[in-house]
């Protein structure tokens, strides 16, 4: 009974989170999680705030930030100051990032439009040509 004052077990958070066991389990190897302890059979505790920090990485890792830009987020947190212009610079690179991804596919799509358009079968074959359309 005195573990669970002093903390969640890693079941227990794995469970209200909704976080595999696994993964709480990694994100400690990374730095991310810190456990505050272990009971007397071994099993991980946690913090109660641990659940927002879950919420927190999962929220980040839906935005398409790496654990490794988390993981400087939540140092700057930790550290006592919040991380929000670094979360904005790195969420502007993001926007930029998805542009040029967009351009490109504008580009590509174009490109398969062309060829379909302009798609007439081929009845005879050449063994030098896979797909005259394509090549």
């Amino acid at each position: 009974m005195l573990a669970q004052a002093e903390g969640k077990q890693i079941g227990v958070v794995a469970k209200e989170s909704g976080v595999p066991i696994k993964t709480i389990r990694y994100y400690e190897e990374l730095g991310i999680l810190k456990s505050s302890g272990r009971t007397e059979g071994g099993f991980r505790l946690f913090n109660p705030d641990v659940l927002q920090r879950l919420h927190f990485i999962k929220r980040a890792q839906s935005l398409g930030l790496s654990l490794s830009d988390i993981k400087e987020f939540l140092y700057v947190y930790d550290s006592g100051n919040l991380p929000c212009e670094h979360i904005k610079i790195k969420l502007e690179a993001k926007v930029k990032s998805i542009d040029e991804q967009i351009r490109q596919l504008l580009i590509l799509r174009q490109e398969l439009s062309g060829l379909l358009s302009g798609w007439e079968v081929q009845t005879e074959t050449s063994y030098q040509t896979i797909c005259p359309i394509i090549q």
